[in-house]
């Protein structure tokens, strides 16, 4: 697995994973990436299943309890949730088990059906209708390959390879086994950013390789079936390294302008308008793309007129732009959401 290539490559990808690391300690509240970058990736992941959804329709979905904008909006927060919910579970018990993929999977999916027990799961070409790859048919034998897996995933004795390496064998075995019926795909991609906060190359589970794997789904998809057809390791591995360098460093640069947004933000309240600034106020215009009265009360412990009349000064300043949605009011911060809906 490690050859002079991808040992070359290794190098690389811990270098940029390293600088995001860094970056993100210095927000100073991590909530803020942990909530706006979760739903892009949730976006980028569901898009290559197919759910198409609007930055607009998934940050607007963040207003209203179970209201969503359109029914792939719905999908996307399902899959934000069993990001959020994975990386609980991580942080709880420093392990990454098949119990907590199933919990993951049921998440984004919205069911408990759990491990396939029929068979007649079959992977096939999308343009052609072409059976491409048969995964495991019977229940003992998912059963017993995704315990092989879980162990991989948690015993660093079972190889000893770098976690960069095993995060694309582990990603290859989960696509291959296919264990459920249905999010696959998703749940294998929550799995991949959760195995790098559990070895502990991320505290937060902000690397995203959704967009990745969308600019390069044909070769993605050829890739997978090059190691199941032939055993070409090599290619596939260079491949996720690639992955995650150009993600980590795009990443970077996503935070260091939202970090500089806030920074210009934060001076332009305390110089005019100084008692009105808060840190807890710049976190919520950086938490939440759209937010609302009701979130300016909740967050800042504050009443509802004078949430209004916050909200009110931050439009006259530019800040924030007023819309409406039915009856209620929202107010956009543009220059954010431009940031987010970037390079996607």
């Amino acid at each position: 697995m490690e050859t002079k290539a991808v040992l070359k490559k290794l190098a690389k990808a811990h270098r940029r994973l390293a600088e995001l690391k860094g970056i993100i300690t210095s927000i100073p509240n991590q909530a803020i990436l942990l909530e706006t970058l979760t739903l892009r990736e949730a976006k980028e992941s569901s898009a290559i299943e197919n759910i198409i959804s609007t930055f607009d329709e998934v940050y607007q979905s963040n207003l209203f309890n179970n209201i969503f904008a359109s029914p792939a909006a719905k999908e996307v927060h399902q899959y934000a949730a069993a990001l959020k919910k994975g990386f609980e579970l991580v942080k709880q018990h420093q392990l990454l088990t098949n119990n907590h993929i199933i919990q993951i999977q049921a998440v984004v999916e919205q069911n408990k059906a759990g491990l396939r027990k029929l068979p007649g799961t079959k992977l096939l070409n999308d343009k052609t209708g072409q059976v491409v790859y048969t995964p495991p048919q019977d229940y003992e034998s998912i059963l017993s390959l995704m315990n092989n897996l879980e162990t991989f995933i948690n015993d660093e004795t079972m190889m000893d390879a770098d976690p960069l390496v095993k995060i694309a064998i582990i990603h290859h075995q989960f696509e291959s086994i296919h264990p459920f019926y249905d999010g696959n795909g998703r749940t294998g991609r929550i799995v991949n950013i959760l195995y790098l906060v559990k070895e502990g190359l991320l505290h937060l589970p902000v690397l995203y390789l959704s967009h990745y794997i969308i600019q390069h789904k044909s070769n993605y998809y050829r890739l997978l079936q090059e190691v199941r057809d032939k055993g070409e390791w090599e290619e596939w591995v260079l491949f996720m390294l690639e992955g995650i360098e150009k993600t980590a460093a795009a990443s970077v640069t996503l935070i260091a302008s939202i970090k500089e947004l806030m920074l210009q933000y934060k001076l332009q309240i305390r110089t005019d308008h100084p008692k009105l600034y808060s840190q807890d106020l710049l976190n919520n215009l950086f938490k939440y793309p759209y937010t609302k009265i009701e979130f300016l009360q909740k967050d800042l412990q504050i009443s509802r007129s004078t949430a209004i009349r916050y909200l009110d000064i931050l439009v006259k300043a530019g800040i924030l732009t007023k819309h409406k949605v039915g009856r209620d009011n929202f107010f956009l911060n543009a220059k954010l959401f431009e940031l987010l809906a970037s390079n996607s």
